[in-house]
């Protein structure tokens, strides 16, 4: 059997530097081919079909249906490129079925009004005067981040991958490089927005430099996705809300609201970065239930009752 972890080195080099996949990415693969390379070792060492088997019933006990798609996605991915260089004489994958039915879930949002509550109470944290310049400007960097986020949809992961030559605050556009080192254009036209970078990047504008990304941390080094996760988690409990807030949901918030102002869907699929319109469409899902909700509560139709429905009471 050959020694999977042996040639994992030569394999993601071949994704950094010729499929252009992005840091985290990397890291994703790393630790998926390397679980598999340890569960098959531990068993009998070989790459038999009971062997592979177990492996993806070991996946489903311990993670989530994605996580489980993901992982099995990695390790078939370093397969067909050894089979392509020869090492293997055929991918081990392609006689077993993989597939399996992933559950709908519909992406959690937040209320406009509680984005709107985070902003304002980040505004008003960067108006106090008893605070030190460094904390002023950590406050900038909030502002930064929250309104990008909800600006333009962009993952956290993208964001934190940022660098100032992606950003062009004079023509009021972003270049955000996503999954399988897609490429997007996303325009800001919101004089808010543009005025919130200005202000972030003024602060922080030597350090970005040097460290060639946009979104800084203390150090002066690439502003962690952990970190944005902690940000937001501090405003939701200033704020005392009672929902669970993560970065990904000014996302998915982003594409329904602009759904509900009956932006063409297509358009929402290109600003999202999605290669198909079927992943861009569990939106509308979440458009129709709102709807639902709306006529519902909402219809005056629902103020009164007609002669019929009372004769039959």
């Amino acid at each position: 059997m050959i020694k999977i972890l042996d040639y994992t080195t030569d394999y993601l080099s071949y994704c950094e530097y010729q499929k252009k996949l992005n840091p985290q990415t990397l890291k994703a693969y790393r630790i998926d081919l390397k679980q598999f390379s340890d569960f098959i070792k531990n068993s009998d060492g070989n790459l038999s079909k009971a062997n592979i088997n177990s492996y993806i019933t070991h996946l489903h006990k311990n993670f989530k249906t994605k996580s489980v798609k993901r992982k099995l996605a990695s390790v078939k991915a370093l397969f067909n490129y050894l089979k392509f260089e020869e090492v293997l004489a055929e991918n081990p994958f392609e006689k077993i079925s993989v597939k399996f039915q992933e559950p709908s879930i519909l992406p959690r949002t937040i209320p406009l009004k509680i984005i709107k509550s985070i902003l304002l109470s980040a505004y008003d944290e960067s108006l106090k005067e008893d605070i030190s310049i460094y904390a002023k400007s950590c406050i900038l960097r909030n502002i930064a981040v929250l309104e990008l986020l909800f600006a333009t949809g962009i993952r956290v992961s993208e964001l934190c991958s940022l660098s100032p030559a992606n950003i062009d605050l004079n023509a009021k556009y972003i270049c955000i490089y996503g999954k399988g080192s897609k490429e997007r254009l996303i325009q800001i036209p919101n004089a808010e927005v543009i005025t919130a970078l200005k202000k972030y990047y003024a602060a922080f504008s030597k350090q970005i430099n040097n460290s060639n990304y946009f979104f800084i941390n203390k150090n002066g080094n690439r502003l962690s996705e952990q970190s944005v996760r902690f940000m937001i988690k501090s405003y939701e409990k200033k704020l005392s809300l009672k929902i669970h807030i993560t970065p990904h949901m000014f996302r998915h918030s982003f594409a329904t609201l602009l759904l509900e102002e009956d932006v063409d869907i297509r358009y929402i699929q290109k600003l999202l970065g999605h290669s198909s319109i079927v992943t861009t469409q569990i939106y509308t899902h979440v458009a129709l239930s709102k709807q639902k909700k709306i006529l519902k509560s909402k219809h005056p139709r629902n103020k009164f009752q007609t002669y019929s429905t009372l004769k039959k009471e």
